[in-house]
Parts: C-alpha cells; structure tokens; sequence
C-alpha cells in the first residue's frame, strides 16, 4: 500500500479533502494517509515558511504531497506556501488539464466545440523567483531568471507527457518577440527537444495571440508548454473555458517529490458551510493515483464523477439552477453511489495498475543543473544602473570624465528606452538609468578592471546595480536598448 502525505489546507480545504478522501475510502483505493501541518495557522504559529520541520520530513521520506488550497497572510512579508512548497522540492512540471465536462453548461460546449487541452507551465523560475529590489524611492526592480537547464526539465516533460497522451500537437507560448534572451532561450530549448520527437507537430505561438485563439478555437489546441508567470495566467484563462478553477486540476511534478492540489481559492465565505464544490480536489487526486499506477481506482472514480455531472447532479455553484444543488457530503455520496457506471461521453478505459511513476529518494547532495559551456566566455563591458534626477546630457557628461582606455560610453537608458547619444526630448523619465560601457574594440576585460570603473564613478553616482556584459564565442549575450 502507498502512503501519501495529505494537507487540508485552509477556508474550504477540510471540508473538500474529507469529502475527496471518502470517495477514495469507499472506492477501497490502497492508500494510506500521512496528514501533515501546512497552512495559514501554521505561519501564524511562526513558521514563515507555512508548515513545520515535521511535515517536510515527512513530505520528503513520502513523496507525494495531496493538498487543500492554502491561504498565505497578508502584509506580513511571508512567501506563499503554495509556491514555496513548489519551488522547496523542485516540481519544475504545473500540468493542469482541461476537458468539456458533460453538465458544466459553458458557452463551448453549448456550441459543441469540444475542449481538451493540457497546459504544462515552468513552475520555478521566472518572476516567481520572488527576487525584487527598490532601486530608488520611485524604482523597483523583479530579476526574471529562465535558464536551459530548468527550460530543458520542464519541455522535456511537456514532450514525454504528449507522446503517452497521444497527441498530435504541441506549442510553445512565448513573448520572444519582446524578451528575446529570456523568451527566447526557452523557445530555442523547445526546438532543441522537439527534434527528438518527430511523430509530434511542434509549432509556437506569442502568448497574446495564443491568448486570442484559446477563447475564439481552443479545440484547435492540444499541449501547450509556456514559461512560469505566462503559463499561471494562460492556465486560469482555460479554466475559465471549462467552467472555472472548480473544474481545473492540478499536478506539480518533479523527479523526487510531486503535489497534487486544488488551485482555486480558500473561499473564507463559506468555509465551514459544507457547500464548496470537490471536484477540482477530486480531479487533481484522480491525476494522483494515476501517477502512483492506480489506474483501475482512478477511472472508477472517474467515470463515477463524469456520469454524476452527466445525470445533472450539482453543488450550487454551477449547474441546472430549476434543480436542487447538493451540499460537499451529499455530491460525494451521490458518485459513490454512481461507482460502476460510465458516462454516455468520454469514459475512461479500466486499465491495468501499473508500477508508480519512480521517484529518486535519499539525496546526499542538491542536484547541480549545469549545460555544457560550448563556447568561451568572455567579458566586454558593464551596465551601470545610477540613481538620478539629471538630464540624460548630463548623466553622460558626469560618465565620460570616468571614462578610460579600456572602456567607452556607448549609451544610456531610461526604463528601457535609449536618451542618450540620441533620443527625444517626449521620453519621460524617472531616476534610474542604465549607463553601458563597453571595452574598447570589443576586447576582453576583467572584474577589477569593472570595480575600478565602479569606484571612479561612484564619486558622482549612488550605483544600485550592476550587470556584466557577457559574450559567448561571437555571440552578445545581452540586450540592445529600445532605439539604439
């Protein structure tokens, strides 16, 4: 028998997990249960990272993580547990699927367009990072991190995951049109692993014209795989074509540790009513036993489910409203009582149970993710980010008298947007630019070489950052400003 580390979660969370969990009980599923403290009332016992040193040893030496949706205090400049459990233990992989659901009336499937797409989101860089800094009183900066190893895990997943759904097409939603190093690196990732997959069609989408399409023809799509903050965005749009976040699923998957939860909210008003709708909890842990190779309990359950929507069975979100909605316990009983049957539309094969999904345990060491350096690196300048309230003439004025053989001024920016050696006087600006300097004929420089420049120009500037300019072989491994 597997045993699962199970959380409740807050607001709505013990009523929908306790209803989850009889389903699982009445449909005998050999599980065990590990229940573990995560949660609001536990950040307020002084935990800042939302559970106790127990329910991480315990998460660890587990596995798999079931939980309730979780509330993070406001204002009191604690994480989310919910990302913070993702980011802990490295489940790089959101799947989130969503499919037509016979007795969820939606403009779709009043139409008859079928809908059945799985999105798969980067689930640990990005701006998720969290890493933000005020530069000055008025400027505030978030550092976007994408990078090949982590792009490589999660589309390598997104491509594993089409083969064994059967699926034809898959694409990558990007912004590389704007973010060209960042975006781009994880869109020319995606090419670099679709080669390997030759049965599939492998094509890309900007993120707003995908966003467009999803809500015009989303039938049209299968996997799409997207970065992080694109892909939470992109994720709740599609459950917003299925019925809302109720309906939507959630996996978070890593080579060691995997959750499985609800993503929609705590719901404080009306915790404790007994009215909240399971089934999002009860897809997510559908998806659940399916990854531990239970996959005769998890079609059961989910035929059970979609005949109880089917047959028009409802909780008072959603549904016929000439009917009477069931409370959390009496929608739980009514699929129990439905165990055998199958929908007229899309029920799920009884297949064999399998081995679970293996899962690599006692780590003496955090995994380095490291690419092999193809060409040789090299330094050629330096971005200078100044606080000041001068004119872009004279912030360049003030820079050239700090200037040297080894480096020339080549531009300054402001927000983005080169003012200086050229620009418009209509560019508003704020109190933070980007001075670039460059070596001169493009030659190699050293970090002393940069803090020397740093510490002449640190007599006229308060400097709030510094970025390197790097290249690879032949190849800039940054980003011209907007007109220069």
């Amino acid at each position: 028998m597997n045993t699962i580390a199970v959380a409740k979660g807050d607001g709505i969370g013990p009523e929908i997990m306790e209803a989850v969990l009889s389903i699982f009980d009445a449909a005998k599923v050999p599980l065990g249960y590990e229940f573990v403290d995560m949660g609001k009332w536990v950040f307020d016992k002084g935990y800042s990272n939302g559970m106790t040193p127990e329910a991480q040893q315990s998460i660890e030496s587990l596995g798999v993580l079931f939980k309730g949706p979780m509330e993070t205090p406001k204002g009191k400049g604690v994480k989310s547990v919910n990302v913070t459990a993702r980011k802990t233990w490295n489940t790089y992989a959101n799947k989130r699927t969503f499919q037509t659901l016979h007795g969820v009336d939606t403009v779709f499937s009043k139409a008859g367009i079928p809908i059945d797409i799985t999105i798969v989101r980067e689930n640990i860089e990005d701006t998720y990072g969290g890493i933000e800094h005020m530069l000055t009183h008025d400027v505030a900066l978030s550092r976007r991190f994408i990078t090949r190893p982590g792009s490589m895990q999660v589309i390598r997943y997104a491509f594993e995951m089409a083969r064994k759904k059967g699926t034809k097409r898959i694409t990558c939603g990007h912004k590389a049109n704007i973010m060209k190093l960042t975006d781009g690196l994880f869109l020319e990732v995606f090419y670099e692993v679709a080669k390997d997959y030759p049965e599939l069609k492998a094509d890309d989408v900007i993120v707003d014209d995908l966003c467009m399409k999803l809500v015009s023809r989303p039938d049209l799509f299968d996997v799409v795989v997207l970065t992080n903050l694109q892909g939470d965005i992109v994720s709740d749009l599609c459950a917003g074509l299925v019925g809302g976040l109720g309906f939507a699923p959630s996996a978070n998957i890593g080579d060691h540790i995997s959750i499985f939860e609800a993503v929609h909210g705590t719901a404080p008003d009306i915790a404790g009513k007994n009215i909240a709708n399971p089934t999002a909890l009860l897809l997510s842990g559908i998806g659940m036993l399916r990854h531990l190779g239970l996959m005769q309990s998890a079609a059961m359950i989910e035929n059970a489910l979609l005949y109880t929507l089917e047959s028009g069975v409802h909780t008072g979100d959603f549904g016929d409203r000439s009917t009477p909605s069931l409370n959390t316990t009496s929608f739980a009983a009514a699929i129990i009582a439905n165990f055998g049957k199958k929908p007229a539309h899309n029920p799920r094969e009884i297949l064999a149970d399998q081995p679970p999904t293996p899962t690599h345990f006692k780590l003496e060491k955090n995994p380095m993710l490291e690419s092999v350096e193809a060409f040789q690196e090299s330094i050629v300048g330096v971005d200078m980010f100044i606080e000041s309230n001068l004119q872009p003439v004279a912030v360049a004025e003030k820079c050239l008298q700090h200037t040297s053989d080894l480096f020339k001024l080549v531009t300054i920016s402001n927000r983005g947007t080169q003012v200086w050696p050229k620009g418009s006087v209509f560019t508003n600006l704020v109190n933070q630019y980007r001075c670039r300097f460059e070596s001169i004929g493009d030659s190699p420089v050293t970090q002393t070489d940069i803090l020397e420049l740093y510490r002449r120009l640190m007599q006229d500037f308060k400097i709030c950052s510094t970025e390197l300019l790097n290249m690879w072989g032949d190849k800039k491994a940054y980003s011209l400003a907007q007109g220069q």
